[in-house]
């Protein structure tokens, strides 16, 4: 059996702005935040984190050993849009924002499409369902929406009905190949 955290990175200046993510550091108050999450992690679980600045400076203010960095666990490429909020994007280019909402195929910021993105996340998430024992990844919010529709086989637009806060856990168990979804957007503090 394969179990499986997944950890959103702790909130950043982008997080709280509603902003399209570029690769931001967190500030002192996510780093704060980030330091309660080491109490949630088995001892025994292995660490995978996607590259990005963020969820690095995560596994360190929470005093993870990182064990392997995972590019296929990184956030949606946005394009021109990282840096941006989702208003000021509409506001811009309302056609652009509504089929990058409506459209998994769309990808008018010149990055990842949802599709694309998802069946990125899904590919990693297969490999993982081979292997044995607990571990935990820190990655993005878009990545535990994108892991959870893979996991329940769900259709790509149950992807923008899922919530992942940061620092929120959501544990996989992976039974012969096959995902159940055990806890999803978990608040630190409950029990691992």
């Amino acid at each position: 059996m394969r179990r499986l955290l997944l950890v959103r990175h702790a909130p950043t200046e982008a997080t709280r702005d509603f902003a399209f993510p570029a690769d931001e550091s967190l500030d002192e108050r996510g780093r704060d935040a980030a330091r309660a999450l080491a109490a949630a992690i088995p001892a025994r679980f292995g660490v995978v984190c996607s590259p990005s600045m963020r969820c690095m400076e995560t596994a360190r203010a929470a005093g993870l050993a990182v064990d392997a960095i995972e590019p296929a666990i990184a956030e949606c490429d946005f394009g021109a849009w990282a840096g941006r909020t989702l208003e000021d994007v509409t506001a811009a280019e309302p056609e652009a924002g509504t089929a990058w909402m409506t459209d998994p195929d769309a990808a008018p910021h010149g990055g990842e499409s949802l599709r694309g993105f998802a069946s990125r996340v899904a590919g990693w998430l297969a490999g993982q369902a081979t292997l044995e024992g607990g571990a935990v990844a820190i990655t993005h919010g878009g990545v535990v929406k994108a892991a959870i529709v893979a996991a329940l086989n769900a259709p790509i637009e149950a992807f923008w009905r899922v919530d992942a806060s940061p620092l929120a856990i959501t544990e996989l168990h992976a039974h012969d190949g096959h995902w159940t979804l055990t806890r999803a957007n978990a608040a630190l503090g409950r029990a691992a």
